[in-house]
């Protein structure tokens, strides 16, 4: 994904900011995972995935 769309994308729920892992868009602020499909980001809340406990210390550890 481009990184300039990346730096303008927010979650749709939080606000807060989005990091890409594979093809998902994370947010650590609201535990959810936006999927990419065909290069577009779903930014839909009932089209995300819950993010696992894991999913969210490995983002935590990102940070560090």
């Amino acid at each position: 994904m481009d990184k300039r769309l990346l730096d303008i994308l927010v979650c749709p729920v939080t606000k807060g900011k989005l990091v890409q892992q594979g093809d998902e868009l994370w947010s650590r602020s609201a535990a959810l995972a936006y999927p990419i499909r065909d290069n577009i980001p779903v930014m839909y809340e009932a089209e995300a995935r819950q993010l696992s406990q894991q999913e969210l210390e490995k983002l935590s550890d990102k940070k560090t």
